[in-house]
C-alpha cells in the first residue's frame, strides 16, 4: 500500500512535468483513495504535503487545484534536477543572453567576499514559460568555479550549471541565502520582460549558494515582475 509521501511525490512530478497545469482540478480525496487504495487519512496527508510545498491550493467551488505558476526557488530547482535531470519545468525554456567577465558591483562583491570591481564571470539568461518571459537572471562565479567548469563560459544552457560545478568541485550544494527586495525596473529589464509603464515595480532576489565545504559556488540576481508569485517551502 502506498504511503502519503509516495502519493504526494507522484502528483508533484506530474505538476513539474506539465501533466497537471495551473488551475487544473486535482482528483478528489475520494478519487485518490480509490486510485491508490489508501485511507482518507493517507490521502488527506498527501494533499496537505502538496499544499505545504506551494504546489496546490484550495479553490472555492473547485476543490483542490494546481497553484498558479510562480517563480520557483532554488530548492525547487535543485529537487527537480535531482528527480528529472532538468532544473526547469516542462514548459520553461532558458535563453543565454550573455557570458563574459565583469567587475563585481557592490551587491555581488559583498556576497562573494571580494572587493568591488573584482573580475568575476557572469552568465545572463532569460527564462520563459510557455514562450512568455518569466524572469531575468544573472549568475556570478569566482575564477575557481570557472576553472573547474569551463562549460560556463559557453553561450549555451548547461541545464544545471550549479549542479555541474558542484560535481566538478567535489562538494554538494548545502544551503542558500535568498534576499528579496522591490525596486523600479530598468529600461532593459522592462524590454526583456515585456513590462510596460513609466514606473514599473520588479522584485529582485539575490541568491548566494554555498557548497557543503563552505565555498560559495554562485551568487545570482533574479528579477521578476512585481505581480509574479515568489513561493517558498522550507523545513523548520
Amino acid at each position: 500500500m502506498a504511503g502519503y509521501a509516495e502519493i504526494a511525490e507522484d502528483y508533484r512530478s506530474k505538476i513539474q512535468r506539465g501533466e497537471l497545469n495551473p488551475g487544473d482540478r486535482m482528483p478528489t480525496l475520494r478519487e485518490v483513495m480509490e486510485t491508490w487504495d489508501v485511507s482518507m487519512a493517507t490521502a488527506s496527508r498527501a494533499y496537505k504535503e502538496l499544499q505545504a510545498q506551494g504546489l496546490t491550493t484550495a479553490s472555492s467551488g473547485a476543490g483542490t487545484v494546481v497553484a498558479r505558476a510562480g517563480s520557483p526557488t532554488i530548492s525547487a530547482r535543485v529537487q527537480a534536477h535531482a528527480a528529472t535531470g532538468r532544473a526547469l519545468d516542462a514548459d520553461e525554456s532558458s535563453a543565454i543572453l550573455e557570458v563574459g567577465t565583469v567587475g563585481a558591483d557592490e551587491t555581488v562583491a559583498s556576497r562573494l567576499g571580494v572587493a568591488p570591481g573584482t573580475p568575476v564571470h557572469v552568465r545572463r539568461r532569460l527564462v520563459s514559460r510557455g514562450g512568455v518571459p518569466v524572469h531575468l537572471s544573472a549568475s556570478y562565479y569566482l575564477p575557481f568555479v570557472i576553472e573547474a567548469t569551463p562549460e560556463l563560459t559557453e553561450l549555451v544552457s548547461t541545464g544545471g550549471s550549479r549542479e555541474l560545478a558542484a560535481e566538478r568541485l567535489g562538494s554538494p550544494q548545502s544551503r542558500v541565502l535568498e534576499e528579496v527586495t522591490s525596486r523600479l525596473a530598468t529600461d532593459p529589464e522592462k524590454e526583456s520582460l515585456g513590462l510596460t509603464g513609466a514606473s514599473v515595480i520588479v522584485t529582485q532576489v539575490v541568491r548566494t549558494v554555498y557548497l557543503a565545504d563552505g565555498r560559495i559556488v554562485e551568487v545570482a540576481v533574479r528579477v521578476v515582475g512585481g505581480t509574479t508569485v515568489l513561493r517558498w517551502a522550507s523545513s523548520l
